[in-house]
């Protein structure tokens, strides 16, 4: 007799059938035993009203996605986005009291809302991003009868942990299958984390910023450009096999001088790792996109996953370069980059730079021009901005020189652009060092 046979008697009652299978005891000829499906847990709905009628006033609710991809358009039309998109649409009924973001992005109407006193605004680090709610508005891809759920590509995002956060979690999938139509084992969100299930009439997936690849992968040939010539000194900061981060601007670009013999693993916050080019028109697709919210393609050997597990492999030192903007930064490496006083901020867009700067294990590099366009230095003495990381820069490459960057002793120069001298970035009196081999800014080759 085995194990399982032994419990199943020692047990002694005999579990129903269920209504997707046997019970265990009528597969093993009778003996007394347990259900190889239990009902489900999570309720499925024809209405999406009927899914979220009990939502009270003042409850607090956890909506999904990252900008637009991945949000829960049908559930969120039946109670922030674009202002006409997504949960602009519950801004524009004023229905959302407080908000609580990371990034109010393109959301004029929020921005209004706020000015006027209308809504309550708390921002916060993309990486502390899914609390605890009442309920949460998730979207899925596929749903099967028992409840279980997995994602699509980048759409996957805040879906999972917002799912497991929530008292109530109502998910909204494209498609719901029998059982066993996707495996155990690609199982995104168990359905023990899902209590009620809705399939969408339809779903728009409308694409906040479509960018192609004949449109935008152009490199800067012009050294001439102060921005070119810090593109292309930034691209000598990758090394065969690293896995890296790359901010949007800048760093992004430099990407596209990464030569075809070497290998990036480029992470994105979001849930990409082995983040590809920008698409041709016929491989569109708005399921996948960087944290630009731009469209996006993905290497054979890329992966998805959730932004949870994005953090992780962040906080957890498992990224060996982070390179990123900044507004300033100091001579022992303390680093802004996420607002500046008295002007309008539309929300942490460094927020996740916390997490990214946050590991000693992680090497920072910051790229920016040298000084503002009112000709003031980012590059001080002491901070004076809200800091996104204390004493984490170990490198800041500019459009006139590149300063190595000690915790303790400060800076040193040891490029500087060719036909500028050092008193061409001593004019505002930034400290450093003299590095006794000091060089012509590197430029890696077109």
């Amino acid at each position: 007799m085995t194990v399982l046979q032994r419990l199943m008697r020692a047990l002694g009652h005999c579990v129903p059938a269920s209504r997707w299978g046997p019970t265990l005891a009528e597969a093993e000829g009778g003996v007394h035993g347990l259900a190889t499906s239990a009902r489900a847990r999570a309720k499925f709905y024809a209405d999406p009203m009927e899914a979220v009628k009990d939502i009270v006033d003042r409850a607090k609710i956890m909506v999904s996605g990252f900008g637009l991809c991945g949000i829960p358009e049908n559930l969120i039309q039946q109670q922030c986005g674009l202002d006409d998109f997504g949960p602009g649409l519950l801004l524009e009924a004023k229905q959302i009291a407080r908000l609580i973001c990371s990034y109010v992005g393109e959301n004029t109407l929020c921005e209004r809302r706020y000015l006027a006193g209308e809504l309550e605004l708390e921002l916060t680090p993309q990486g502390t991003l899914a609390i605890t709610a009442d309920f949460a508005l998730v979207k899925g891809w596929k749903a099967d009868h028992a409840g279980n759920v997995i994602f699509r590509k980048s759409a996957r995002n805040f879906n999972v942990p917002m799912c497991k956060a929530a008292e109530t979690s109502v998910v909204e999938v494209e498609e719901i299958v029998d059982v066993g139509t996707f495996a155990p084992e690609d199982i995104h969100i168990p359905n023990i984390y899902v209590d009620r299930v809705i399939q969408g009439e339809k779903h728009e997936k409308r694409i906040e910023h479509l960018a192609l690849r004949k449109e935008h992968d152009e490199k800067a040939e012009s050294a001439d450009d102060p921005g070119a010539r810090i593109v292309k000194r930034a691209a000598l900061e990758f090394e065969d096999g690293m896995y890296a981060n790359l901010g949007i601007g800048i760093p992004l670009l430099a990407s596209n001088y990464i030569s075809p013999d070497m290998t990036v693993h480029l992470h994105s916050e979001h849930g990409i790792l082995g983040l590809g080019p920008f698409p041709p028109k016929d491989e569109v697709d708005a399921d996948l996109i960087n944290t630009g919210k731009q469209t996006v393609s993905i290497f054979p050997r890329g992966c998805f996953f959730s932004s949870d597990d994005s953090f992780t492999m962040i906080r957890g030192g498992h990224l060996n370069l982070t390179m990123l903007g900044a507004m300033q930064v100091s001579k022992y490496g303390d680093l802004a980059n996420w607002m500046i006083p008295g002007k309008k901020v539309k929300g942490m867009g460094g927020g996740e730079g916390m997490d990214l700067v946050s590991s000693p294990k992680t090497r920072v590099v910051v790229t920016m021009a040298h000084c503002t366009k009112a000709n003031e230095p980012q590059i001080s003495e002491k901070h004076t901005m809200p800091l996104t990381g204390k004493r984490c820069v170990d490198r800041i490459i500019t459009d006139k020189a590149v300063f190595d960057v000690h915790k303790k002793k400060g800076l040193t120069l040891i490029e500087l652009w060719d036909g500028l001298t050092v008193d061409d970035v001593t004019e505002h009196g930034q400290p450093f060092t003299m590095s006794p081999n000091l060089r012509p800014m590197q430029q890696v080759a077109a």
